[in-house]
């Protein structure tokens, strides 16, 4: 584990337009093999695979953030998949990936290691025509008027956890913004809204998502990635807490099914369940459960955890945390700080670090080529700490974003392109509320003044002791 570079005292709000730049120009894009030929690939990391795999796995900011400094923006590393890897962090790279047709350059999520846990058939892992269906299927219950459904459900869960926390206690944020993220996601899921009453289908299957989502902060969780890494399908410990998992989805899964009320619902799974390709095909019980399972378990904690990074860096950036209660708790409209405050946060400490493709065709990268059928990843995280994009990338300042919006491709912690995460404007809106609803009642302060060091769990990276605070005084 590592930590990111700190600044050495706050510094004062500046004008917005002194604090995001742009990127030299990089050529990027698909070459004939003749234009491959003249360029060369991206220097090689000369480290053994085992230990270049272990690092990227469990310190990846220390890694990629060294591999950058010695080799440039654009380099390679052999990991978990047998060919090198090429990582980049230029936001013109990021443009010809995010904007290529399916077929150049699928997504690498079928190869993750999210696999062997939500399936072949989920809209994270699917890629083609059958990642376009899913998402076909999946994108109303997403936008628009749904999540302006979702508003006063996400602001009823925050009031209700807000008035269980402890002043004058340290207490972990993390697991709190879970219990609000979860009641959201299976409320938009379910269609139940608070907590399922005990000894129901839906209690069970809450209760074993919030075990499971603990029990992978457990050293041990580690061991079992590293075991499953490959696999089509989980083994160990992981299968066996997948089974569990399973048995509580297919059970609700069942009895929807057999509900008197399914055509008049508007829950996501009572949708799923009317929802017929164009060949009049139901989806099976092995689909639904795959597409679940990713909704309930991505569609929650990472927004969970987005949360719990804002908060341990407003702790400890006096400046930001005092606009923002001043905003929220003065007369005008707080709104643009409080979108500001989130996407510097997201910006600053993006849950998921890296995101990648396999390029069907020789790839320019800038001075470099990547022969056809390269997997290509893009660090997030050295793509938000660009100085030329971000000066001073390391300290936390939301100014940069007031007035103006994030580039496409220059703040990407939803990914983009036709793989933008389905669930972005749920989890923006579930920011928006929760943060204001804290700022507006809560005067926080950090535990401990030293910044929380950056844990990677699986796909995700997340505060090391859950951002720990302690509330001085409730309003």
């Amino acid at each position: 584990m590592t930590q990111l570079a700190e600044p050495a005292a706050p510094v004062e709000d500046a004008p917005a337009n002194d604090l995001v730049g742009e990127a030299p120009a990089s050529p990027a894009g698909p070459l004939d093999p003749a234009e491959a030929a003249a360029l060369p690939q991206p220097p090689l990391i000369e480290l053994p695979r085992l230990l270049q795999t272990l690092r990227f796995n469990q310190r990846q900011i220390q890694f990629v953030f060294g591999a950058r400094r010695e080799l440039g923006e654009t380099f390679r590393m052999h990991g978990i998949i047998p060919e090198p890897t090429t990582i980049t962090s230029h936001p013109d790279h990021v443009r010809s990936l995010f904007t290529a047709k399916p077929e150049q350059a699928p997504s690498l999520t079928g190869e993750s290691p999210l696999r062997p846990i939500v399936g072949p058939n989920s809209v994270l892992t699917a890629v083609g025509p059958r990642h376009m269906r899913q998402r076909k299927l999946l994108l109303p219950a997403f936008h628009g008027e749904a999540i302006e459904q979702y508003t006063q459900m996400i602001a009823d869960a925050a009031e209700r956890e807000i008035d269980r926390w402890p002043v004058g206690r340290p207490f972990a944020l993390a697991p709190r913004m879970q219990a609000i993220t979860l009641d959201v996601i299976m409320a938009g899921i379910f269609g139940i809204e608070g907590k399922p009453a005990r000894g129901t289908r839906e209690h069970r299957l809450r209760q074993v998502t919030r075990r499971l989502v603990t029990a992978s902060t457990w050293p041990l969780s580690n061991l079992a990635e590293l075991i499953n890494l490959n696999r089509e399908e989980a083994v160990g410990t992981m299968k066996l807490g997948l089974d569990i998992l399973d048995r509580a989805t297919y059970a609700v899964i069942e009895q929807r099914r057999r509900a008197d009320d399914l055509g008049e619902r508007r829950d996501i799974l009572s949708l799923l369940l009317q929802a017929r390709t164009e060949e009049g095909e139901a989806m099976s019980d092995k689909e639904l459960r795959d597409e679940l399972l990713t909704l309930v378990l991505a569609g929650h904690e990472t927004t969970a955890n987005s949360l719990a990074w804002a908060w341990e860096r407003l702790v400890r950036a006096p400046a930001a945390h005092e606009a923002l209660l001043d905003a929220v708790r003065g007369e005008g409209d707080a709104s643009e700080r409080i979108e500001a405050t989130i996407v510097e946060a997201m910006r600053s400490r993006p849950v998921i670090p890296i995101i990648g493709r396999r390029v069907k065709l020789p790839w320019r990268l800038g001075p470099y080529a990547v022969p056809a059928d390269s997997p290509v990843t893009m660090s997030i995280l050295l793509v938000h700490h660009r100085e030329d994009l971000y000066p001073e990338p390391f300290e936390f300042r939301p100014e940069r974003f007031l007035g103006r919006k994030p580039g496409t491709y220059e703040w990407i912690p939803f990914g983009g392109g036709i793989r933008r995460c389905l669930g972005a404007a749920l989890a923006m809106a579930e920011q928006r509320v929760v943060l204001e609803a804290m700022a507006r009642r809560l005067d926080l302060e950090a535990d401990d003044p030293a910044p929380e060091r950056a844990v990677h769990r699986n796909v995700t990276m997340i505060p090391g002791r859950g951002a720990r605070v302690v509330i001085r005084s409730r309003r």
